[in-house]
């Protein structure tokens, strides 16, 4: 079970998990730039990505959506309609990153992309 909390000085709904749900400690955290690797693979249609939420892109307008890329499960922050930032991921092998306001500026998978890159992945979204 999930515990939300809303976290005032990012303006974002935070999932903390309970012992339960904890990945195990001796798994290695996924790079941001693992992460971005799978993103750009997406964009270069070498991997296929599908939606794993209820709502499409234009649906949710702004929020999190979920998407599923051979395995990894990412989730993307929508801002009104713009690619934003990469909220979390889980790889196939279990290994994990998540957003963290610890994060240096640029840090996000999603702002790694290029220009290119990033117009295209959100173009491959907003058609999910």
């Amino acid at each position: 079970m999930s515990v939300y909390l809303w976290q005032n000085d990012q303006c974002r709904l935070v999932s903390f998990m309970t012992s339960t749900d904890c990945p195990d400690e001796s798994m290695p955290a996924l790079t941001a730039r693992e992460v971005c690797q799978v993103l750009r693979e997406v964009a270069f249609g070498r991997r296929v990505m599908v939606r794993a939420s209820p709502q499409t892109w234009d649906e949710l307008y702004t929020g999190i959506l979920l998407v599923e890329i051979e395995g990894w499960n990412i989730t993307i922050f929508n801002d009104c309609d713009e690619l934003d930032y990469c909220e979390a991921c889980v790889s196939s092998d279990g290994q994990r990153w998540s957003f963290d306001s610890g994060n240096r500026y640029g840090t996000s998978p999603i702002a790694l992309l290029s220009t290119w890159e990033h117009q295209t992945l959100e173009s491959l979204l907003k058609a999910l």
